[in-house]
């Protein structure tokens, strides 16, 4: 009897998983076909340059405070506890490659992504949700407006462009804060700090986080328009498309942060 009974509970659960794979699969198809819908008029008149620059106004600007909170605060507990992990060592002059190869290849990009989505991805979502919810892009196509060109391409291009100029901005404090905790602090030799940072760091870990910034801000360009134009027009759908996006955006960039890590390494 205990053998019949645990057949259908494991035939329920792998038909459950089978129907979440496929579900799945066919979200990822529907979010790569509207994302392609919506840059493909990126090179169709009329443009949208204006939205452009409020979208970049609006997701770049207004994400800084937080950006340059985060990155000041990373690159101060990154040289606290490099410190005294070096020191055990006898190594405490390589605090600032250190520092640096961690927050220009990984930290940087990835932190900087994370606090971008919650900032910039969730109110993406929630926007584009309460403008299903209130018609607002059924308005846009009677007045013959491409909803695709109007409201997804600049937000996707936006974040796509913004994320990286953040994290720079992102890197530059950060280090700023290492070395002021670093050498002001703990008393590391100023020359060796910068002397190993120089030497360390080449510009492929420059390049190696730039283009992980680029590739996170289009990923959450697409998730997070994709949510909230699916999003069912309730306000209960509004709130959990956003949940779902701030959720499954983070994930991705923590997987896809691996895959492009041990591309570089």
């Amino acid at each position: 009897m205990s053998t019949v009974n645990k057949q259908p509970a494991m035939f329920q659960m792998l038909g459950g998983l089978g129907r979440w794979c496929l579900q799945s699969i066919e979200k990822f198809g529907d979010a790569a076909v509207l994302s392609a819908i919506s840059l493909a008029h990126l090179f169709k008149r009329p443009w949208q340059g204006k939205h452009f620059m409020l979208q970049m106004y609006a997701l770049g600007v207004g994400s800084l405070i937080i950006m340059a909170i985060t990155g000041a605060f990373t690159g101060m507990v990154l040289a606290l506890q490099g410190y005294y992990t070096l020191a055990k060592f006898g190594s405490e002059s390589l605090l600032g490659s250190g520092v640096a190869l961690s927050i220009l290849r990984e930290l940087g990009p990835v932190l900087g992504a994370l606090m971008f989505v919650g900032r910039a991805g969730s109110s993406i979502t929630a926007e584009i949700g309460i403008m299903r919810v209130t018609e607002q892009l059924d308005a846009l196509q009677m007045m013959a407006i491409n909803p695709h060109a109007r409201v997804i391409l600049p937000r996707i291009i936006a974040t796509t462009l913004a994320l990286p100029l953040l994290v720079s901005l992102f890197d530059v404090i950060g280090l700023a804060a290492s070395y002021v905790v670093g050498v002001e602090l703990l008393g590391v030799n100023a020359g060796a700090f910068t002397g190993e940072m120089v030497a360390k760091v080449i510009p492929m870990d420059l390049y190696a986080g730039w283009l992980k910034a680029l590739v996170f801000g289009f990923l959450v360009g697409v998730i997070c328009t994709y949510m909230g134009y699916r999003a069912e027009p309730t306000t209960e759908g509004v709130a959990q498309a956003t949940t779902q996006a701030v959720v499954v955006s983070s994930v991705s960039i923590l997987i896809l942060d691996y895959v492009l890590s041990s591309i570089f390494l």
